[in-house]
């Protein structure tokens, strides 16, 4: 419903493990590229614990994805079976045609046989278990033999086990300890900081086609990082219902209260957000959101990407080349006479006063990097002001233009778009391009001629 109106392609925060929208934040890429190492070296059981919605069934399917092609996956989502059904469905999960009456003993040798000609056909044989804090103990000692099958050198069978903290309750048990020490490998997904909660949220928006400014301001970050526990899942809930809260008021500014909205429509919300946020116009129901015309969507950013976080002033820019017919940073300035902008002074109207300058004194082949567009020009003044930080702000230019909705009917969307510098040659661009610093070269810059410019402008 609100993807037009944020500028999405599809749903940033979906539930459903889609393995496009991994994060690799919050520790999360080292414990899959551990996991990969460990199945692919043959470390015996493995255990992967964390909380309820701490990301462990999107783990596991980055990891199935990420094997390499030599290693076949078994995958067990409902561990809740016997020891004796628990070989038939490791058999059925092999292609193994084996008779539902076939003794224990019969599907053990079944199975070793397979696993044995898997290996000599110098294939991997990894079994991923789900949800395995709900494995009867006897069933779990079941896969401790099963974990025993091997030759001189290998393993024939590795085990992955993902639960929940109460796996590792269960692993305490007297009666268990022979498996608990065959576990060679044991990862834990703790809950994201707030730190990697901003950063969550924004590689979220970005992976679903998100370009423009921060949409989650600090203080809003902390008010979802509090009210989920820093879990994805509750992450995804709260963010997913503050867009929509955010929508119904056709409002592009994400505030407080939209996440007041949205802990109110969720089940979960344990950890109340600061009261004063709760303001009566914040009670928004998703049943009167669903009604909002789908025609308020027609506001968002253009096809350019902006930095998720305040600019490093440790992490200065050179100063870019400068065109052929000697323009300097003071052909940015505003006309000889006019007096010196001062901390009072609109930053974002200076600078688009002195583009227009700029251009002026510009020759159509004269090429520039594009940073982004946006709609919105409260952003625009606050990624304006980081960016002072670590670049020179005379090299900076702005300039207005319009650019068709795709809602029928509606008005061409008003633009702000930031170039930074004035190159002789597309290769001088290229050059400055490449050595930005992060928060500016992660947002996909592009490069553009003034004459591409000067069409945006008619």
């Amino acid at each position: 419903m609100y993807y037009e109106h944020f500028w999405l392609n599809q749903a940033p925060f979906k539930i459903t493990p889609n393995t496009d929208f991994f994060f690799s934040g919050g520790n999360r890429g080292p414990i899959l590229e551990a996991l990969i190492y460990a199945v692919t070296h043959g470390e015996g059981i493995i255990k992967v614990s964390g909380e309820v919605g701490s990301g462990k069934t999107m783990l596991c399917n980055m990891l199935m994805q990420r094997l390499p092609p030599n290693v076949e996956t078994v995958y067990l989502a409902n561990p809740s079976v016997s020891p004796e059904e628990i070989l038939h469905a490791i058999a059925f999960e092999l292609h193994l045609t084996i008779d539902r009456q076939a003794t224990r003993l019969e599907v053990m040798q079944a199975v070793q046989a397979t696993l044995l000609k898997r290996h000599a056909d110098g294939k991997r044989v990894v079994i991923f278990v789900e949800e395995s804090q709900g494995m009867p103990l006897t069933t779990l000692e079941e896969m401790r033999l099963l974990s025993n099958l091997e030759t001189k050198n290998d393993k024939l069978l590795q085990i992955v086990l993902f639960g929940q903290p109460e796996l590792d309750d269960n692993l305490r048990q007297p009666n268990i300890r022979q498996l608990r020490e065959r576990i060679t490998h044991s990862f834990g997904l703790t809950p994201l900081t707030v730190d990697e909660v901003r950063e969550y949220l924004m590689f979220r928006l970005r992976a679903a086609g998100y370009h423009g400014p921060d949409l989650f301001a600090d203080n809003v970050v902390k008010c979802i990082a509090r009210a989920s526990g820093g879990l994805t899942r509750r992450i995804n809930l709260i963010a997913d219902k503050t867009l929509l809260a955010a929508f119904s008021e056709n409002t592009h500014t994400i505030k407080t209260r939209h996440v007041v909205a949205a802990l109110k429509d969720s089940e979960f919300s344990d950890v109340a957000p600061p009261t004063e946020y709760a303001s009566r116009g914040a009670w928004i129901t998703l049943a009167v959101v669903a009604g909002i015309a789908i025609g308020a969507a027609g506001y968002g950013w253009l096809d350019q990407r902006t930095t998720t976080q305040p600019p490093p002033a440790s992490t200065p820019v050179s100063a870019p080349t400068r065109a052929a017919d000697n323009t300097t940073a003071a052909a940015a300035t505003p006309a000889a006479g006019a007096p010196l902008p001062d901390a009072r002074t609109d930053l974002l109207e200076v600078r688009v006063a002195a583009t227009t300058a700029w251009l002026a004194r510009q020759r159509d082949d004269v090429w520039t990097i594009q940073l982004l567009s946006s709609a919105s020009e409260t952003d625009l003044r606050n990624y304006l002001n980081r960016l002072g930080k670590s670049i020179e702000i005379n090299d900076i230019f702005v300039y207005r233009s319009h650019a068709d909705t795709k809602v029928a009917n509606a008005k061409p969307l008003a633009l702000l778009s930031v170039l930074y510098g004035a190159y002789d040659s597309k290769n001088a661009a290229e050059r400055t391009m490449a050595t930005l610093p992060g928060h500016m070269k992660s947002n996909r810059p592009l490069l553009r001629t003034v004459q591409s410019v000067r069409a945006d402008l008619k």
